[in-house]
């Protein structure tokens, strides 16, 4: 009978992964001989824990969620034996192996709770925290806010108690992000300042400190100042482009966002001639920005509405974007109508409608909107379908410049009956 180290090796080099499959299978079956040297007990025990990892990466390469969700399972029989720091790694290697797979969230979170159950039952305290909060992220990454804040509540109970700096960073940042997704910014912020207080009494790993940078200017942009939000855009690009980290990409979609934003889409084109940009220039996700910023230098709707459609995958995935064009868009329209109407005193709802390519309900909607907000003076008159504008009003000062004539005269008699009374 082959070794378990010469099975591994088969494997590695088998003509099909069903063949690899099955030798994988094969050496985690077999149990490990307590009777044997040291030795050649502790290289058993390196070929099952390469072999788990292993027969995991087969199956997230053939996208099989069920397939890594048993060799999971399956590791917890093995992992017993092991130290807990060891047996925590492990499991979070195959744990990462689900994150390629498509839609793989619901077995990703099956898995979670049953390894959350079973390392309470182990007392592995540790372990517990760390699966804990990766379904908080899965629960964020799938909208299901309530139960993510109930589990970061409880979370947080423990870790001060413990006192792990690094989980607790990791939380309150889950914490700044679930309330930033239900709109509560006051608590996202509040959530974001304890993050980087936990933060800055530990050493700060570099991928971490990237994602605060990260939550600190969605948050800013949030506030409409750009100016800072761009700035620490900037850092978590710098940070994770380094890295060759896939979320770097991110970052610079952000960063041409504030571009926009700002008013200068200018600005884009000599963004992208930075040395840790020319990677990323020629990639869909900032030809998608570059369009949206040619759009916006020549305030042309029809443009800007074409890119939002030739790129719906790339603007509308993500929802920062999303919300921060869905306003940009509004400021483009108003500045359109506002041009269209301007030469006007009264014009045809229907020929502004025609004018800026957009329906008659919309434009009808966004002008009244822009009557109340006090954009511009006028009224609809619905029954002739038509914008009758007025010049701005003057300001009457009549009425002020009387207030302040007899604050004055109040002045003068009161210092008069102060002189009688002193006479008297």
């Amino acid at each position: 009978m082959s070794s378990k180290h010469e099975l591994l090796q088969q494997a590695d080099a088998a003509a099909s992964p069903q063949q690899a499959e099955a030798l994988y299978k094969e050496i985690l079956a077999s149990p490990v001989n307590n009777s044997a040297l040291v030795e050649d007990r502790e290289r058993d025990i390196r070929s099952q824990e390469s072999a788990l990892v292993k027969l995991g990466a087969l199956y997230r390469d053939q996208k099989n969620a069920k397939g890594v969700a048993e060799v999971i399972t399956l590791s917890r029989t093995f992992v017993s034996s092991t130290a807990k720091a060891k047996t925590s790694k492990l499991i979070r290697t195959l744990l990462d192996c689900f994150d390629p797979i498509p839609d793989s969230q619901t077995i990703q979170m099956e898995v979670l709770l049953e390894n959350i159950d079973w390392a309470k039952r182990e007392k592995r305290i540790f372990l517990k925290h760390s699966l804990e909060t990766r379904l908080v992220g899965l629960q964020l990454d799938t909208s299901q806010h309530k139960p993510a804040l109930a589990l970061i509540d409880t979370l947080l109970k423990e870790l001060k108690r413990l006192d792990d700096k690094m989980i607790l960073t990791e939380v309150h940042l889950l914490e700044s992000r679930v309330y930033r997704a239900i709109g509560n910014l006051s608590k996202a912020k509040a959530a974001l300042t304890s993050a980087r207080t936990a933060a800055n009494a530990i050493y700060c790993p570099p991928h971490l400190q990237a994602r605060l940078d990260l939550q600190s200017g969605i948050l800013h942009a949030e506030d409409k100042d750009y100016t800072t939000a761009y700035s620490y855009f900037f850092e978590t690009f710098e940070n994770l482009s380094t890295q060759d980290d896939p979320g770097a990409l991110g970052a610079l979609k952000y960063m041409l966002l504030c571009k926009v934003m700002l008013n200068l889409p200018e600005d884009v084109t000599s963004l992208l001639s930075i040395k840790l940009a020319l990677k990323y220039a020629q990639l869909r996700d900032v030809e998608s920005m570059r369009a949206v910023a040619r759009a916006h230098q020549k305030r042309n709707l029809a443009d800007f509405e074409k890119a939002l459609k030739d790129y719906q995958q790339e603007l509308s995935s993500d929802p920062t974007i999303r919300t921060h064009l869905s306003a940009l868009y509004d400021t483009l329209l108003e500045q359109n109508l506002l041009r269209i109407v301007e030469p006007y005193s009264v014009v045809e709802v229907e020929h502004v409608a025609q004018q800026v390519g957009q329906g008659r309900q919309a434009v009808e909607l966004k002008l009244s909107q822009m009557i109340l907000d006090k954009v511009f003076h006028g009224v609809l008159d619905q029954g002739r379908g038509c914008l009758i504008v007025f010049d701005e009003p003057e300001a009457d000062n009549t009425y002020g410049a009387a207030i302040e004539t007899l604050e004055q005269v109040g002045k003068v008699v009161d210092s008069l009956y102060t002189k009688t009374v002193k006479i008297a």
